[in-house]
């Protein structure tokens, strides 16, 4: 038996129609973890930094997203404040949440997702992306360059076991 054929995937700016959307993956990702934070929040992260928030459409449908936004480095917004202001851009682009829907991991999304950011950050002139890998998800991040700065400890409720990580904006010629 043959895979249906996969319907092109096309990494594009978040919208206001995306919303629901998002939010929904957004549940369905964090919400088992005690992790959720709900549109106000999520919303508010992306109104920080509308041109590094992204959706992976698939189909004409958001089958995933990432937030970014400018945030210092060896710092991580507290999830328990949605109008939390990012800090002075410092050549630190913060990756807030990257979901892919469940039916749709290991096809290359979170791939695709994580380049456009690479390349945003790298046109912005930022040097660092830093995230908090939550979930036992540090192995997936370091498979993706990311490094645990293990004196850095996440607050605001990231869960037990959240490792602040980061990796340098590779230049244009290496692997992103």
């Amino acid at each position: 038996m043959t895979e249906p054929p996969r319907e092109p995937v096309r990494i594009r700016p978040l919208t206001g129609a995306d919303w629901d959307a998002v939010v929904s993956l957004e549940h369905a990702a964090y919400a088992p973890l005690g992790l959720s934070e709900g549109r106000a929040a999520l919303q508010s992260r992306a109104a920080a930094s509308p041109g590094t928030c992204f959706v992976a459409d698939v189909g004409g449908r958001p089958a995933g997203y990432l937030l970014a936004l400018p945030y210092p480095a060896l710092a991580c917004p507290d999830l328990g404040r949605a109008g939390e202001p990012p800090g002075p851009p410092a050549g630190n682009l913060h990756l807030h949440d990257l979901v892919v829907a469940p039916g749709l991991r290991r096809r290359g999304l979170g791939r695709h997702l994580l380049r456009r950011l690479t390349g945003t950050a790298r046109t912005r002139g930022d040097r660092r992306i830093s995230l908090v890998a939550v979930g036992g998800s540090e192995r997936y991040w370091s498979a993706r360059g990311f490094t645990p700065h293990p004196d850095v400890t996440p607050s605001g409720g990231y869960g037990a076991g959240a490792v602040y990580m980061s990796r340098p904006v590779p230049d244009p010629h290496e692997a992103s």
